[in-house]
């Protein structure tokens, strides 16, 4: 199976793919949220990969690009981001908040929302295949 470097290009499409093969047995998102995500970093760009998460239509999207008033921004490294989001640890992300490594602007009592949100199965198994994708 091929891999990709967390957020590049390539990555964003095959995890795109794998979202789409999941779309019709996720659970709609329980919450409301828009958020851009500024990576800083990145092995593979000069420039910040920019990227957005929107619930608000009743579906999650995960897209490269920017949202126009977002509820937050979140501005994190690349290494830092990646153990985040393909991390099985949600202490990982309030630790890397703590530190300083990712830098919330916006309506942290959203994020808090879904940081309390409990995991779908089905969203765990999605999870595991974009994981699986994804370069060391």
């Amino acid at each position: 199976m091929a891999t990709h470097e967390f957020l590049s290009t390539d990555w964003v499409a095959a995890a795109t793919d794998i979202r789409d093969e999941y779309a019709d047995r996720l659970a709609p998102p329980s919450l409301a949220l828009r958020v851009n995500l500024v990576v800083t970093d990145a092995p593979f760009s000069d420039d910040d990969v920019r990227a957005f998460i929107d619930t608000s239509n009743g579906e999650t999207l995960a897209e490269l690009g920017v949202l126009d008033d977002p509820d937050l921004t979140l501005t994190v490294d690349h290494a830092t981001a990646r153990r985040v989001f393909l991390g099985k640890d949600p202490a990982t992300a309030l630790e890397a908040y703590m530190s300083g490594r990712i830098v919330v602007d916006g309506d942290m009592s959203k994020l808090f929302a879904l940081q309390a949100q409990s995991v779908d199965p089905v969203a765990a198994e999605l999870a595991t295949r974009i994981a699986a994708i994804t370069a060391e």
